[in-house]
Parts: C-alpha cells; structure tokens; sequence
C-alpha cells in the first residue's frame, strides 16, 4: 500500500525540552494505525504536527506526497479538507451556542463546499452515517450525551470527505458502556469509506481492537511497532 501519510524524523521541542525525537512511521489509504504510549510520552505532540497545528523542529510530513511542514498557508487551506481531526473533549470541541446541525455544516461552508441546495440534506446523511437521528440537529450540544456529541464531531469531521482522520484519544472521555459504540462505529466507517487514520491512545487494548499496526510512544521516541 502507498503511504498515504508519511512522517520522517520528527522533532518537536517545548521549553528546552525535547518532546518528540525523531518520530517516523506511514499511514496508508485505508489503514488505520495505533499510536498508543503513557501520558506525556509526545502522541498529542504528534497529532498536531500531522494536522499542522504546530511547525515541528525538524524533519517530514507529508500527505498525498505534499510536504506540509513548510507549505504556505494558502495551499495548506486548500488541502485541510482531506484530513480532518476528532477530539479527545466531545463537548469542548462543539460551541455550546451553536446548533448541531449548522457545525456539522460548518466545514462545508469555511471550505466553499455548501450549496443552499444540497447542503441540508449533506448535514441530514452525515448525522445517519454516525448513527444519530436526523432530529438532533435542531438541538444544542448541552441537549445531547457525550457519546452523542462525540458522534457530532465524528460527523463534522467526515462532512469534507476527508482520506485522512486524526482521532486525539476519541473515546477517553466517554463512560465504558458508550465507548464501546463509538469505536463499532469508527470501525465501521473505515470499513465502508476507505478512510486512513491516525489513531491516539493511552489505551493499548483499545488501540489493538481497532487499529491495523500499533506503534508504542514513550519519552518522545518510536519504541515498538505491532505490525
């Protein structure tokens, strides 16, 4: 499989302190990929560098054979539509003031994807992919469960018809029982979309469950990959 993803030689340091060393390791179209270490050992660190929401110190990313740590904003704008990330706080990525269904549009319309026409019945299919009723959308995030809401930014971030998914600890806010579901559907959206992921996670067995390969974090550095 070509490497939809391709990271080499990450280096990110905060406060004289090296985060993450020398990070490398690929994602292809369609796999989803663990990245499971303890508190602090940079897999965060990590997930922002791939969505570039931070520059790193050094070394690659590149997505689709674009190089994205030096890519000017413009052209970066151009191509966040094809990787989109889900986080770890279900309610603090949502607007409390804002209903559900106009974040799920959002991105449509920031991204220049929304058509008065079509976009309603966008937002009404994306809620039924992630297994919510369409009538949810009328209501604001306090209104729903975490899980629910969990699922709202799942949706948001498949609006774009994203290749490529960065899930920050997606279900390590959630009760146990909720959980569960969360990760069904994940899986079952990778299996009917096609989509890559990056998943992050403290949760080893978790991560084994859902993910394809599984790579071990710690003090910053690639310890272990479970091919």
């Amino acid at each position: 499989m070509n490497a939809l993803l391709d990271v080499r030689d990450l280096v990110v340091r905060r406060g004289g302190r090296t985060v993450l060393d020398g990070a490398t390791f690929t994602v292809a179209a369609g796999e989803t990929v663990g990245l499971v270490g303890p508190s602090g050992c940079g897999k965060s660190t990590t997930a922002a560098a791939v969505l570039r929401l931070l520059r790193p110190d050094s070394g690659s990313v590149r997505f689709d054979g674009v190089e994205l740590t030096s890519l000017p904003e413009r052209r970066l704008r151009a191509l966040r539509p094809r990787f989109q990330p889900v986080f770890q706080d279900p309610y603090g990525a949502l607007s409390p003031r804002r209903r559900v269904r106009d974040q799920i549009a959002e991105p449509l319309r920031v991204h220049g994807l929304w058509s008065a026409a079509d976009g309603p019945a966008r937002v009404e299919e994306l809620l039924g992919l992630v297994g919510l009723d369409g009538a949810l959308g009328a209501r604001l995030p306090h209104e729903l469960s975490g899980g629910q809401c969990q699922r709202v930014g799942i949706a948001r971030a498949l609006a774009t018809r994203p290749e490529l998914l960065v899930l920050d600890e997606p279900t390590s806010a959630l009760d146990p029982s909720v959980r569960a579901g969360v990760l069904n559907l994940l899986m079952d959206l990778q299996d009917s979309l096609g989509i890559g992921s990056l998943f992050v996670s403290h949760d080893l067995p978790t991560v084994r469950h859902v993910c394809d390969r599984v790579l071990t974090l710690r003090d910053g550095r690639l310890v272990a990959s479970d091919q």
